[in-house]
């Protein structure tokens, strides 16, 4: 249903509402490894606050610096190769050469300093966070902004194949070298997977979300092709023939012929005819059949991710009721697509008996901010003036608690209420044959849960 996309960023989880699924995840995404930099120089630099007074500010502050820089630019690199991942960008290659050889020079000295540094186990503990964490993350953030998988996979390889012959050469025993060289390769494996699904998920949701709304204009403009073949068919033929018999009422005129007049009385009947005709097709463009727009916005909605329950019947409606309300159905399943990001509908029809009986018709859907809508759009203006001739009512806007409701009542004909519906109030028509969803649980509308 119609939502504002910043209505509800005055209450908490206002901002998180507003925003689309694709926002959303992207959200999701770039705030992930943002926090990479906090568990980066939390997992690297708690062995070495632990153990501060054993090595001394000299060595130990330095070290927290070289941490905390290589976060602060694993942070903002992700943050460049995401904006590439998005086309909002170039690719950042200066970064992500930056980063690689920063990592890799940290990598180096941090071997260095447990090699040929002093000989304590907490300088070689403290370091070893170095050890194990920088190069990990920095391959992983590099992938995040290479697009070539096999490529991400030569960096990860020759990565750990680095680590494995620098490790040699500082005189570690070559079984140590290549456990170091595993570690590093399992440990890049997979920080720069977590890149690389991260994009390809990124990605994907966008284009399923540009694929819906390609969807959703395909099908108007196959309404329209339709609507524009009908209108062909009808005037083709007939405006044929009215030029045809113009051309010779002109000539028998420029003749004085008297048979000029038959033939205008002719085309006067063909225009009149045509009119008609074209009446008829606008006409039945219109009215929308009732049960038809159900089993419709049923299986629209369901293509489209969103559960569609239906409950309620048509039979028995007159047709002028059943082509207001097939148009009102139309308009809410159209802007549930268009402006919100639901995941359930609920479609309700009942049969209310009162002073007056009349036919009561719910669309209510999730995934809308609090102040997400106002019920004013121009689709539903019409809708209200559409019910108005028949003297029926139109109310739209959020219940508060992230849905929408929609609800039309057009007042039913006493001939039609006193034999075709049961009497009680109130009374609900039975569940129709095109429907095949569960009872509803409230107003005879499915209970809506995000």
């Amino acid at each position: 249903m119609p939502t504002a996309g910043g209505g509800g960023t005055g209450r908490p989880g206002g901002w998180w509402g507003s925003k689309s699924t694709p926002d959303k995840v992207e959200t999701y995404t770039r705030w992930s490894f943002h926090s990479f930099a906090l568990v980066e120089f939390m997992a690297a630099g708690s062995p070495m606050v632990g153990r501060f007074g054993h090595l001394g500010p000299r060595l130990a502050v330095p070290l927290l610096l070289v941490i905390a820089v290589h976060c602060v630019l694993c942070a903002v690199t992700a943050s460049r190769a995401l904006d590439w991942v998005r086309g909002q960008r170039k690719q950042p290659l200066r970064l992500l050469w930056a980063l690689g050889a920063v990592s890799a020079a940290v990598t180096v000295a941090a071997m260095a300093i447990v090699e040929h540094g002093p000989a304590s186990s907490d300088v070689a503990e403290a370091v070893a966070g170095i050890l194990l964490f920088l190069p990990c993350f920095g391959v992983g953030i590099v992938a995040l902004g290479v697009r070539s998988r096999p490529r991400v996979f030569g960096w990860v390889v020759g990565f750990a194949v680095g680590t494995g012959l620098v490790s040699l050469s500082f005189g570690v025993p070559a079984p140590d070298a290549l456990l170091f060289a595993v570690v590093m390769l399992v440990g890049c494996g997979v920080m720069a997977f977590t890149s690389v699904i991260s994009s390809w998920l990124l990605h994907t949701v966008y284009e399923l979300d540009e694929a819906r709304e390609t969807r959703t204009r395909l099908a108007v403009a196959e309404e329209r092709l339709r609507f524009g073949r009908d209108l062909h068919d009808v005037m083709g033929r007939n405006l044929a023939v009215i030029a045809l018999k113009s051309e010779l009422a002109v000539q028998l005129a420029q003749r004085e012929r008297p048979e000029a007049v038959t033939q205008m009385v002719e085309v006067q009947r063909l225009a009149h005819e045509a009119q008609r005709e074209v009446r008829e097709v606008v006409r039945g463009y219109r009215e929308a059949d009732l049960g038809s727009e159900l089993a419709g916005a049923k299986g629209v909605l369901e293509a489209a991710g969103i559960d569609c329950a239906v409950t309620g019947s048509a039979t028995g409606l007159p047709a002028q009721v059943q082509s207001a309300l097939g148009w009102v159905v139309r308009e809410a399943v159209t802007n549930v697509l268009r402006h919100g990001d639901a995941r359930r509908c609920a479609v309700g029809i009942r049969v209310l008996k009162g002073q007056t009986v009349r036919t009561v018709l719910t669309v209510e859907n999730d995934g809308v901010p609090e102040n997400g809508g106002s019920g004013r759009g121009a689709g539903l203006v019409g809708l209200r003036e559409r019910l108005a001739e028949i003297g029926g009512t139109l109310r739209a806007g959020p219940t508060g608690d992230g849905r929408f409701l929609l609800t039309a009542e057009v007042p039913l004909p006493s001939a039609a209420g006193s034999g075709t519906f049961p009497s009680g109030e109130p009374t609900a028509s039975p569940v129709s044959a095109t429907s095949t969803a569960a009872p509803a649980s409230r107003t005879n509308v499915s209970e809506v849960t995000p």
